[in-house]
């Protein structure tokens, strides 16, 4: 009986669970580097261009990982990506009036700070949309699911009312759309090692998870998911945990959004970060969270998007066609699902 006991510890050691990530992780990699010809799928272009991808899935996917640990979920993430990148370009699109009177671009005028606004008008928009989520979810107590697939299509929609259904290309470059510039493959800016928007994602991974191991929200955070009753019979603020969750995922979309603005070449596309969704929920039950809720680390999300994002390139690197990329990706979820429900099973 102890040496069972111990060894259902072992299995359920926090530890065990990512470093079965990290295992997987390896095996995925080494499956497209063996088999993807000429060596392409390690070259130094190539790892760069696998972390600049996942950046943006795996910056979401923080936030989602608040939500699933709360036992929710949040369908809008590729929409809230998008409205944040719509954002940015129509605001470095505004034009006020010159010094002769004439309309001039407001980014000519201010370089530096009109880019800032347009972070700032996107992240306010973005962590608006998100506390609305939550709002709806919590004050009219209908199931995430149904308000974040209705959300999903409207803040969507939104997106494309803004741009007038078409691509948004600014007048000029602007430091947001160097965020995730090669770096390693780039003389000039090799000494950066890694491009701004990883540095910024880096940093994102520490905060959030300073947050949800060592204060009192990421307690309540757990709590709920394990046990929302309990949780508020115990004086936990569910309600107000949850809208600020929710507000969370749309804040780390929003920084999502600048990475993906840069990425796709600094332009504001209504339709991008179109399955970003699928992505993100992926990342973060990979990495080993439960749709039950109560379960999940930063460190196995940043871990699921990599194995999401070297799935997909090096699908389309070995040929897959992109329905395949699909189907084994929605796959890949329903696995890692009926793991984590036989793991509870045997451990129950």
């Amino acid at each position: 009986m102890p040496e069972q006991s111990t060894l259902s510890q072992l299995k359920s050691s926090p530890w065990v669970n990512v470093g079965a990530r990290f295992l997987a992780l390896i095996i995925v990699f080494m499956f497209f580097a063996l088999f993807v010809e000429d060596g392409k799928f390690y070259t130094l272009r190539n790892l760069e261009n696998i972390v600049r991808q996942s950046s943006v899935y795996a910056t979401a996917a923080l936030g989602m990982t608040f939500v699933i640990i709360t036992a929710g979920i949040d369908l809008s993430v590729g929409s809230i990506i998008a409205l944040a990148v719509v954002v940015v370009a129509w605001t470095l699109n505004i034009q006020v009036e010159g010094a002769n009177g004439e309309l001039v671009y407001m980014v000519h005028q201010y370089p530096f700070a009109t880019p800032l606004l347009a972070c700032v008008l996107a992240i306010g928009a973005s962590t608006l949309v998100g506390l609305l989520n939550g709002a709806l979810i919590v004050r009219l107590k209908i199931v995430p699911f149904i308000v974040t697939l209705g959300s999903m299509g409207i803040i969507r929609g939104l997106a494309k009312g803004i741009s007038s259904e078409r691509d948004i290309y600014p007048p000029e470059e602007t430091w947001i759309g160097a965020l995730m510039d090669p770096t390693l493959t780039n003389q000039a800016k090799s000494w950066m090692l890694l491009p701004p928007g990883v540095w910024i994602l880096v940093f994102c991974i520490a905060i959030a998870s300073f947050i949800l191991k060592y204060t009192r929200f990421g307690r309540h955070v757990y709590a709920i998911g394990s046990n929302e009753e309990t949780a508020r019979l115990c004086g936990v603020p569910v309600g107000r945990t949850k809208i600020i969750v929710y507000g969370l995922t749309g804040f780390f979309c929003a920084l999502a959004g600048f990475m993906q603005f840069s990425y796709i070449g600094g332009v504001g596309q209504p339709t991008t970060g179109v399955m970003y969704e699928l992505f993100v929920i992926a990342a973060v039950i990979i990495g080993g969270a439960s749709f039950s809720g109560g379960e999940g680390s930063i460190l196995g999300t940043i871990v699921g998007a990599l194995i999401i994002t070297i799935l997909y390139m090096g699908g389309q690197q070995i040929g897959w066609p992109k329905w395949v990329q699909e189907m084994v990706i929605g796959g890949i979820i329903i696995l890692a699902v009926a793991v984590d429900r036989l793991r509870h099973r045997k451990l129950a």
